[in-house]
């Protein structure tokens, strides 16, 4: 049978293909697409040619586990419902929704034990954020806010949002996002965030820092890097107070970062702490695993419900348009997906 995916071709050029799908195998099963997301901040490092092509695209899942050479199909958020399986494999599998880390493709072939079968009350469009959920849970683990901690969170993307919905759920002092466009920092405030307010203001040292009776210049004790821009990186080191942590999610591929460590870094003596979702940090790894992580991100998405933050579903057929609006006109989107 056929099958249509997603190539990136060159930066800057992508293209849906017709190609063939073997049948599946006895240990496996034949999934039928139903959604996909685009991950905006990966993916368009692969559409603008920024991505380091010494690392492989992720060593974590199988499917991605190669050299970055074009043309290449990329993606990991795939949901969809299980139409054939292998002879050894057991037939109540048959119509389970199920999800994927897999390219954007309308049908796959794989085993059922790298699956994960979506909870019963979760729609697809909830289901098919997991892995950005599973990634805003690792930033707030690597974290580790306290109790009456002042947090600033730098990048109001789809992780920089859902990270934001599981801060708000902690007794902070304030918690407080900063995003160049209107249309997420709208978001951020929906979701519970203390204010929301744009970086690029001419009044932002005074924006970082809050008033209080003991102390008149008081910053923030945790701050969050994920604008997946390099410059966003002296904006977070400004606004952490002595001896801040400075959480980095953002991949910023082969983007350099010009950081200026010369001055309040130093005499902050402040902590800069790369986060990546595909390990668990030390100090957790003894209690937590991956399901144990995954399990969490389930029902955090029951909870958060980020179906909220799809702003655009586009036909896989259509995804050059996609691409080339993100490029564009990021500040109209938030999460892009694809449907089949």
């Amino acid at each position: 049978m056929e099958r249509k995916s997603l190539y990136f071709l060159s930066p800057g050029v992508v293209e849906v293909r017709d190609e063939q799908i073997s049948d599946p195998g006895p240990n496996q099963v034949l999934v039928r697409t139903l959604l996909s997301a685009i991950s905006s901040g990966t993916e368009m490092l692969l559409y603008r040619g920024q991505f380091p092509d010494h690392l492989p695209l992720d060593e974590n899942i199988e499917s991605l586990s190669g050299p970055v050479t074009y043309p290449l199909k990329y993606g990991y958020s795939v949901v969809g419902e299980i139409i054939e399986v292998g002879k050894e494999v057991n037939p109540d599998w048959i119509e389970k929704k199920v999800f994927a880390f897999q390219p954007h493709s309308s049908y796959f072939v794989i085993e059922p034990g790298s699956l994960q079968i979506i909870p019963d009350g979760l729609s697809l469009e909830d289901a098919v954020l997991l892995p950005n959920m599973e990634t805003a849970v690792s930033f707030v683990m690597d974290g580790a806010p306290l109790i009456g901690e002042r947090v600033v969170i730098f990048g109001q993307g789809v992780v920089g949002l859902l990270t934001t919905a599981l801060l708000v759920k902690f007794p902070l002092e304030r918690l407080i996002t900063f995003e160049r466009y209107d249309l997420r920092r709208q978001a951020s405030l929906d979701l519970g965030a203390s204010q929301s307010l744009d970086p690029s203001s001419p009044s932002f040292d005074e924006l970082i820092k809050w008033e209080n009776q003991d102390r008149m210049l008081h910053r923030a004790d945790l701050v969050y890097e994920l604008t997946g821009d390099p410059d966003g990186l002296n904006q977070a080191i400004e606004a952490a107070d002595f001896e801040g942590r400075i959480i980095v999610g953002s991949w910023y591929g082969k983007k350099m970062a010009n950081i200026d460590l010369g001055g309040w870094f130093h005499r902050g003596r402040l902590k800069i702490i790369s986060s990546q979702v595909s390990q668990i940090n030390s100090a957790s790894r003894g209690r937590w695993d991956k399901p144990r992580r995954f399990n969490f991100a389930w029902e955090m998405l029951k909870q958060v419900k980020p179906s909220q933050l799809i702003t655009h579903s586009i036909p896989i057929e259509e995804a050059d348009k996609a691409f080339a609006m993100l490029d564009a006109t990021p500040g109209d989107t938030i999460q892009v997906v694809f449907k089949y």
